[in-house]
């Protein structure tokens, strides 16, 4: 089973970014469990999601406290949360960032990824320069680097879920898949 905690604001999609992975695995012939969790939370707040893929139906209900992968939508909530709290260390961090991912400072001996996602959902008009709409771009980079589901299935859980904006939010994606930057444990120099 693959376990991924997506941490983000309101706002900015995290709980649909998990719902769209979710479908994505389910589109490839796999299992997926997508949640959030939510209090009185205000736009702009920290919020967690959680995503469950496997190849046999997911039974388990409760939160992910050793994920395999981490993803940032807002690299500031990496001041205020442990983003890392219970990351294995074997799968990926991937953070929206302009910084390359050694420029980042992280040291938890990981795999690290990052992608300029606020840029490209302004440029792909998914929300605006006060508050960008990452999740789709995010999800692209989740893509490249971890193979967890397809580009293609990821397109196709895009044109179900936004039929109406489906464009943006699939150039949006296709465009964070090519421009990921990634560091490889051990690996001093980012690749794309």
């Amino acid at each position: 089973m693959i376990e991924i905690r997506i941490h983000g604001r309101g706002g900015q999609g995290a709980q649909i970014a998990a719902t769209l992975l979710a479908s994505a695995a389910f589109k490839q012939g796999k299992y997926g469990q997508a949640f959030a969790i939510f209090a009185g939370e205000r736009r702009g707040a920290p919020v967690a999601a959680f995503v469950r893929i496997d190849e046999n139906k997911v039974l388990l209900r409760c939160q992910i406290y050793r994920p395999d992968h981490v993803v940032v939508l807002d690299p500031a909530l990496m001041q205020m949360v442990d983003v890392t709290a219970g990351f294995k260390g074997t799968g990926w961090l991937i953070v929206n960032s302009k910084q390359a991912p050694q420029e980042l400072g992280i040291l938890i001996g990981s795999n690290i990824a990052t992608v300029d996602a606020s840029r490209i959902a302004v440029e792909c008009g998914l929300g605006s320069m006060g508050m960008p709409i990452v999740n789709t771009a995010m999800l692209g980079a989740l893509c490249r680097v971890t193979n967890v589901v397809t580009l293609d299935a990821l397109r196709q859980a895009l044109e179900e879920e936004f039929p109406a904006t489906k464009q943006p939010n699939i150039v949006a994606a296709e465009e964070a898949y090519r421009q990921v930057r990634r560091l490889e444990r051990g690996d001093h120099n980012a690749k794309t």
